[in-house]
């Protein structure tokens, strides 16, 4: 019998200790599970912790304290947890850029211990699926941004792992190739893979996450379902445009009672009515523009939330 969760991390830390420093956590008691066939959005500003987490699950980088499992086996103790998980990195870092579409596949599979028969044939599937066909002898190098980022996605299913982790996926993508990714994704999941799926482009990870987790300062600071999360914040969030900038005074005041910039002369206050009647007093006599009930988006409930996961352990 299958396991219940493709990956199981409980209670991850990780600590580093420098010379006349405190012991420093990267990571401090972080949980994450993912069940067959879910997208997990794992979020959080650059230095939150994420980097070393996915290094202790992909079992890069040993844990101080904490278990992994992947499909129930430990990848620091068991070599064939590590064959479970398949990785796109960021760049395209996991392809060979003079090596052909083909190549590149035969190699990658190589490397997970397939034959060479089975990678060919494996190949070829997969070169089909991903509409890479007419590519196949084709070098990386000339390859369109998307057909590259397609080709990334091939590599890592070679092996067929149970858990992909997906870093930016749509990045520096257009239009066209970033919806078509995003559909191979979904059908991926719709088979049964396990997405682990980090990205700075919260829309995109609106759209296709089931569950989400933000990461501040080392620590998971939010963890629920997507639609929960949205559901949670859609009603008290106001946008107040402002003629002017306001002066640093008023602007401190304003961070204190939990108003983040969300872009010029534009700011966003998770609040009730009081709350927000007791902006705009703080605001006075500066001009304001507009004001408005913000439907929420990932993009503001995630500047919310790790501007105050920032704040509390300042």
């Amino acid at each position: 019998m299958l396991p219940e969760f493709v990956l199981e991390a409980e209670n991850l830390r990780k600590s580093y200790t420098l010379p006349n420093r405190p012991q420093f956590f990267a990571v401090n008691d972080v949980s994450l599970h993912i069940q067959r066939g879910e997208i997990y959005a794992f979020l959080g500003p650059n230095g939150a912790g994420k980097t070393s987490t996915i290094k202790m699950i992909s079992g890069l980088l040993e844990p101080s304290t904490g278990i992994v499992r992947i499909a129930g086996m430990d990848p620091f103790t068991d070599r064939h947890a590590l064959a479970q998980i398949g990785t796109v990195l960021e760049g395209n870092r996991n392809l060979y850029w003079r090596m052909t579409c083909h190549e590149n596949l035969i190699y990658f599979g190589a490397l997970k211990g397939m034959s060479f028969a089975s990678a060919r044939a494996r190949s070829r599937t997969l070169l089909d699926r991903f509409d890479l066909a007419a590519k196949r002898d084709a070098q990386v190098q000339s390859l369109s941004r998307g057909m590259q980022q397609k080709l990334a996605i091939a590599v890592a299913l070679m092996h067929e792992p149970n858990l992909l982790v997906l870093d930016e996926p749509t990045l520096g993508l257009d239009a066209h190739a970033s919806i078509e990714v995003t559909r191979l994704i979904r059908d991926l999941v719709a088979d049964g893979v396990s997405i682990l799926l980090t990205t700075h482009q919260l829309d995109v990870a609106e759209a296709l996450a089931h569950r989400v987790a933000i990461m501040s300062s080392g620590r998971i600071i939010k963890e629920a379902r997507m639609a929960d999360l949205l559901a949670e914040f859609a009603k008290n969030v106001y946008e107040i445009q402002l003629s002017e900038q306001v002066d640093d005074g008023r602007m401190r005041a304003l961070e204190a009672i939990g108003a983040v910039t969300y872009r010029e002369n534009c700011l966003q206050l998770a609040c009730d009515p009081v709350g927000l009647y007791e902006a705009l007093s703080i605001i006075r006599p500066a001009p304001v523009h507009s004001v408005r009930r913000h439907q929420s988006d990932l993009t503001s409930i995630f500047i919310a939330l790790t501007q105050k996961g920032v704040a509390a352990h300042a």
